[in-house]
């Protein structure tokens, strides 16, 4: 992937996503740039729920953010891939689920990609759209499949939710567990990787929710400012008052990031 291209299109990112959300905030308490575990050298995983249309552009902003440098690769849908080629650029790759060698394919794929030192490889392991208050879907045996088989590397549980808290935009939170050496649990077989994967998933979703329940910011680093007021004639005749009045115009209802 062209380094160049992939400025370009954070240069782009940084502004669309400004303008359709309120905030992008992660728990402070648990970032992986800071200190987190991440093994210097050594790639990563990245595994989460999947509850928005824009999860892939938010890994992406919060890979260029958080993940010290390490190129995003990401599984999307084959037929997509085709028909938007672009994301091919984007370090995302085509996988085809209704095959019976979809499976295989992304193993292979995902397996040359592990074996980069500055790769992080973002998964989806409930392999579908769900909502972030179910926690019943089976994780994918893939995820587990890639942990038993490598010792180098880390993974790391995401949890994201989109929120609507004081502003007509929303927020998204995004939580990361602490990473889990591979080396580590050379010993576990699949079925373990699985049931400790699933557990580590669920319990960072559980945190987060608190979070998201509490609407309190104060825990969270803004990671982009984005939009704030209602916009249109509503700030316009907010604006036309503060002007009246002398006083400032605070186009932020609330006081939240």
């Amino acid at each position: 992937m062209a380094d160049w291209f992939q400025n370009g299109f954070h240069r782009f990112l940084g502004g669309y996503l400004s303008r359709h959300f309120h905030a992008i905030a992660v728990d402070r308490t648990a970032r992986p740039d800071n200190d987190g575990g991440l093994i210097p050298g050594e790639p990563v995983i990245v595994f989460g729920n999947h509850p928005s249309w824009w999860d892939p552009l938010i890994g992406h902003f919060l890979n260029r953010s958080l993940f010290g440098g390490r190129q995003f690769f990401a599984p999307i849908d084959a037929e997509a891939l085709q028909k938007y080629k672009v994301f091919g650029k984007l370090g995302f790759f085509g996988v085809d689920l209704g095959k019976r060698s979809g499976a295989s394919e992304f193993l292979s794929t995902s397996q040359q990609i592990l074996s980069r030192d500055d790769a992080a490889l973002w998964i989806t392991p409930e392999g579908r759209f769900t909502d972030v208050r179910d926690h019943t879907e089976t994780l994918m045996p893939g995820l587990a499949h890639l942990c038993h088989r490598n010792v180098r590397g880390c993974a790391v549980a995401m949890a994201l939710e989109y929120v609507f808290w004081d502003e007509r935009s929303p927020v998204c939170l995004a939580r990361f567990s602490k990473p889990i050496a591979l080396a580590d649990h050379s010993d576990w077989n699949k079925s373990q990787w699985n049931d400790h994967l699933t557990d580590v998933m669920r319990q960072n979703q559980n945190c987060l929710a608190t979070l998201a329940i509490a609407r309190d910011s104060s825990p969270m680093d803004n990671l982009l400012r984005g939009k704030t007021g209602a916009g249109g004639v509503y700030d316009l005749m907010r604006r036309s008052k503060s002007w009246v009045t002398g006083q400032p115009f605070q186009s932020q209802h609330g006081n939240q990031f």
